[in-house]
C-alpha cells in the first residue's frame, strides 16, 4: 500500500514545486482598470507539434546536405519560414487587446459564479481562438472581430459561502497552425459574493410583536398566505387536510405577518444544529419573507438587520449570512 501512495505524493509534490516556479516567474500583481497586452505581457513557446515540426525540419535539412538536393532547400527553408510566420501571428492574435472586468452578480453556494471581462480589439486584424481559463480546467473559447469589442463570461463553480476570487486566468491562443503557444496571465481585483445556500423548504417563524427578549411566541390571529409541501417536522394542525382528500398530496397552511407587524428571522429561535446549518435555514426564511412581501428583520450573534421589505434590504440580509462569522475586507 505504501508503494502506491509514493507516486501519488510525488505528483503532488511536483505540481506544488511547479505552481510555485510559475508564480515566481510570472508574477503579477492584482490589476484595476482597463490591461492592455503588450510584448512584456505576451510569452511564447512552442507547442508539442511545434517541437516536432522543427525537429522534422532538421531531418529535411540534413537530407538535402546529404544528397544535395536543390528544391528540397527550398521546400525546407520555405517550411521554416512558415514556422516563422506561425510564431509572429501569435502574438499579433493577442497583441494589443485591452481588457477591463465587469460587475458580478451574487449567487449561491452551489450555483455557477459567471465573472465578466470586456475585451476590446482596436486594431484591424480579427483575433481568432482566444481561451481563456483557470487552474482548475474551467475555460471558453471565443473570437474577438477587428475594432470591436466583446462580453466574455467565464463560469466557475461556487462551492463555499463568502466572497469569491476568481484568482488568476490565463489568456492563450495557438491560432494559426498549433506551432506556438502565446499565453498572459490576468488577475482582477474583483470578487462574488456567495450567499449561503438556501435550505429546503422551512416554515417561517411565528409572528408577534417583538417583546424584548428576541423571542417571537404564536399570534392568534395570522392571515392565510397559501400552501407549501409538507415538510418533516412541520406541526399537524398546520396540515391541509381538505387539500389531502383532494389528491394535491400532503400540504401545509402558510400565515402571512399581520399587516405593519415586523417578522424577525432570529438566529435564537433555531435548534442547536451546525452554524453552517442555520445559515441555510435563515438564508431560506429571507427568500421566503421577501417573496411573500413581509416585513422582515434579522437578528444574528454579531448584530441585526431592522425590519424593510425591498432589494436592497434582501441583499444586506444575505450578505450579513454569507460573511457571517469572516472578515469583511
Amino acid at each position: 500500500m505504501p508503494k502506491q501512495a509514493q507516486p501519488s505524493l510525488t505528483s503532488s509534490v511536483i505540481n506544488s514545486l511547479r505552481q510555485r516556479f510559475r508564480n515566481w516567474a510570472f508574477r503579477r500583481t492584482v490589476e484595476t482598470g482597463t490591461v492592455e497586452l503588450n510584448q512584456r505581457r505576451i510569452y511564447i513557446l512552442p507547442t508539442r507539434q511545434g517541437v516536432g515540426f522543427g525537429f522534422v525540419l532538421v531531418l529535411m535539412l540534413l537530407g538535402d546536405i546529404n544528397y544535395n538536393l536543390s528544391l528540397g532547400y527550398v521546400l525546407t527553408f520555405l517550411l521554416a519560414t512558415a514556422s516563422g510566420m506561425s510564431m509572429l501571428h501569435a502574438f499579433r492574435n493577442m497583441a494589443k487587446i485591452e481588457i477591463r472586468a465587469g460587475h458580478i452578480e451574487p449567487v449561491f453556494a452551489g450555483e455557477q459564479a459567471y465573472f465578466v471581462f470586456y475585451f476590446n480589439n482596436p486594431g484591424k486584424l480579427d483575433r481568432h481562438q482566444l481561451h481563456l481559463h483557470d487552474d482548475n480546467g474551467h475555460h471558453t473559447v471565443f473570437d474577438l472581430p477587428a475594432q470591436q469589442h466583446a462580453e466574455i463570461q467565464l463560469a466557475l463553480p461556487a462551492t463555499q459561502r463568502g466572497w469569491m476570487d476568481s484568482e488568476r486566468l490565463t489568456l492563450y491562443t495557438d491560432f494559426p497552425f498549433g506551432l506556438f503557444h502565446a499565453w498572459t496571465y490576468i488577475h482582477f481585483d474583483v470578487r462574488c459574493m456567495v450567499y449561503p445556500k438556501p435550505a429546503a423548504a422551512q416554515p417561517l417563524p411565528l409572528t408577534s410583536a417583538q417583546n424584548g427578549s428576541g423571542n417571537l411566541p404564536a399570534a392568534g390571529d395570522e392571515d392565510f398566505s397559501g400552501l407549501r409541501n409538507y415538510v418533516e417536522g412541520d406541526a399537524l394542525p398546520r396540515i391541509a387536510w381538505k387539500a389531502l382528500a383532494r389528491e394535491q398530496g400532503l400540504q401545509v397552511k402558510q400565515f402571512a405577518a399581520q399587516q405593519g407587524q415586523a417578522l424577525w428571522l432570529n438566529w435564537a429561535q433555531l435548534p442547536d444544529i451546525a452554524v453552517e446549518r442555520k445559515l441555510e435555514v435563515l438564508t431560506r426564511w429571507v427568500l421566503d419573507s421577501d417573496a411573500q412581501g413581509l416585513l422582515y428583520g434579522l437578528r444574528l450573534p454579531d448584530g441585526e438587520v431592522a425590519p424593510q421589505n425591498n432589494p436592497s434590504h434582501r441583499a444586506e440580509c444575505l450578505q450579513r449570512l454569507a460573511l457571517f462569522g469572516m472578515s469583511t475586507t
